[in-house]
């Protein structure tokens, strides 16, 4: 009988000896025999199963992250070539006056001096034009909107057009398309105040008239006129008192 018979401990160790492997005594320093910890049925215990997952061998380390790649990065932008692409993608498919583009600038921080020169070189090639986009803001405003020459001028000064610039642009337009277009919205307008008595209806056209632009004797003319083509009597109205409404 083997003298480790009877003996579990000493039978695996002169297993493992007759089998060529490295006993608890005799371990290879190149192939560190390595016990695999158990749990209670044998198998193997789950935070073996990722060497890196174990608490104690991650605790007191520390990555440092790398550093970003500024080559990757590319150059800076060059401060003309931004401000340009800003210019242009305002006046994609619409023209803008000076003022609403050097507007945009400035909320990009674009430095006054590069913002002034970007713009009159804009102006010299054609891009920006005040006198062509007061012409072409009439031209959609006045006969779309039914407004007249004085509501047209409040617009174009809010766009930043110099006033002597927007009266040449208004200069043109035709008395009598501006008489159309009132006499446009008064007769869109019938339609709501039909039942309404006579004084209260005309109030309420020439009110309207008025927010258009329209001065007072112009727009009240207007109203007496339509109002009696629509077959409204006209019970001696004048326009006397109507200055202070409008």
């Amino acid at each position: 009988m083997p003298s480790w018979a009877g003996d579990v401990h000493d039978g695996v160790e002169a297993w493992t000896r007759s089998a060529g492997l490295p006993t608890s005594a005799d371990d290879s320093p190149d192939e560190p025999f390595r016990r695999v910890p158990t749990g209670r049925s044998g198998r193997r215990s789950s935070r073996s199963r990722d060497p890196g997952a174990g608490r104690s061998g991650d605790r007191g380390v520390r990555r440092t992250p790398a550093p970003p790649d500024t080559t990757a990065q590319g150059p800076d932008a060059d401060p003309e070539s931004v401000a340009r692409k800003i210019l242009l993608d305002a006046l994609t498919g619409q023209a803008r006056s000076r003022k609403e583009l050097a507007d945009k600038l400035a909320k990009k921080d674009v430095p006054a001096d590069l913002a002034t020169a970007l713009l009159d070189r804009f102006e010299e090639v054609g891009l920006v034009d005040d006198e062509a986009y007061a012409r072409a803001w009439i031209a959609s405003r006045q006969p779309g909107k039914g407004l007249a020459r004085r509501a047209l001028a409040q617009e174009l000064r809010r766009k930043g057009i110099d006033d002597e610039v927007a009266r040449e642009a208004l200069d043109e337009i035709d008395p009598d398309d501006e008489d159309a277009a009132a006499r446009a919205l008064v007769r869109k307008k019938l339609r709501t105040v039909r039942g309404l008595d006579q004084q209260k209806a005309t109030r309420r056209l020439v009110g309207m008239l008025a927010r258009k632009g329209y001065g007072a004797g112009m727009a009240f003319a207007i109203v007496k006129d339509e109002l009696r083509r629509d077959g409204l009597e006209d019970e001696g109205l004048d326009d006397a008192g109507y200055d202070e409404e409008l």
